[in-house]
């Protein structure tokens, strides 16, 4: 042991280095009042791409950001290289307040949500009339997640060649979504890229749909200058196969609007789903809710709106619309 006398100084005694740096800790974050706003267009195992001014630029999130997630259609603001050269990567260093946030779970029992896209302001939910068969629950589910956050839900029927929409279209007539019908030599000559535009004008819209359906044709042919791979359906098993793995937000030309095509879900968990969320998509029964009781589930009882209807106030059939959609998020897809 080291002996430093009877009077040591503080040249004598040795300070023992802190095993995890010297740097004081601090709470207080950099501005980064220099940073650029840029937006998200793709995120893929780390890596950002994202769109500022008229040149894309790679970045990843800066250690500050912590576990918040960043997803396509985000506003972001960027710091470091953003000229977009080869091999340059800058920092996302803030993700702006979102204005609405689209968001599933893998199943109904998994607690943990995925944001899907951040700020659209429109859900196109796209099924194909056969080849593979529609499925009306997973419609149902996209409906719900739709209202949820805020879209306004747009139904893209393809392949209307092979069979009639009207059997499908008549179970959501009350619900009053707009609708598009399609048809496969539409997709080939571009007539239905035409009409899906005029919907589109303006807005950020998000795609979804079952694998198979054509989702990724037709936003080929809304963007042709940004091919994505399509697949096809596997004529044993009637399902599709994924084409498109990761959201990748596109321009559309003259600089109408923007899509988002995400990857084909077989499955679309409504755990992170509150009814009362989704009854403001119904504004003619919301007032029915006045006297319901605590928690209404709105499929009980006790719940007012069947009064609300039976007075004349609001459709029938919107409210069984409202209850089969609230339903979806008591019963698994396949059931």
């Amino acid at each position: 042991m080291r002996r430093y006398g009877k009077n040591p100084d503080e040249d004598d005694v040795r300070i023992r280095p802190n095993r995890k740096g010297n740097r004081p800790r601090t709470n207080i974050r950099p501005k980064h009042e220099d940073a650029s706003e840029g937006l998200v267009l793709t995120v893929d195992r780390g890596r950002i791409t994202c769109l500022i001014e008229d040149r894309t630029v790679t970045a990843m999130k800066a250690r500050e950001l912590g576990r918040k997630s960043v997803v396509v259609g985000d506003r972001v603001m960027v710091v470091g290289d953003l000229t977009g050269a080869k091999d340059t990567l800058a920092r996302i260093v803030r993700v702006q307040p979102r204005t609405s946030v689209l968001r599933r779970t893998a199943d109904d029992d998994d607690p943990f949500e995925r944001v899907v896209v951040a700020n659209a302001d429109q859900l196109a939910i796209v099924t194909a009339l056969a080849d593979p068969e529609p499925r009306p629950r997973l419609i149902d589910r996209c409906l719900v997640a739709a209202y949820d956050a805020g879209l306004e839900p747009l139904l893209v029927l393809t392949k209307s060649d092979l069979a009639s929409p009207d059997t499908l279209l008549e179970s959501y007539g009350a619900l009053g979504v707009p609708y598009i019908v399609t048809n496969r030599d539409e997709l080939t000559d571009g007539a239905a890229a035409d009409r899906v535009r005029e919907r589109l004008a303006g807005r950020i819209t998000a795609f979804v749909g079952h694998s198979g359906v054509g989702k990724t044709t037709l936003v080929n042919s809304l963007v042709p200058l940004r091919k994505r791979a399509t697949g096809h359906v596997n004529a044993v098993t009637g399902r599709g196969r994924h084409t498109t793995t990761s959201a990748l937000a596109l321009p559309l030309p003259d600089d109408r609007g923007w899509v988002i095509d995400t990857p084909g879900v077989r499955s679309f968990g409504l755990h992170h789903v509150d009814p009362s969320r989704v009854i403001q998509a119904f504004p003619d029964l919301v007032p029915g809710t006045e006297g319901c009781p605590r928690a209404c589930s709105h499929d009980e009882p006790e719940c007012a709106l069947d009064q609300w209807v039976a007075d004349g106030h609001a459709d029938p059939a919107r409210l069984y619309s409202l209850r089969r959609l609230l339903a979806t998020r008591e019963r698994r897809e396949g059931d």
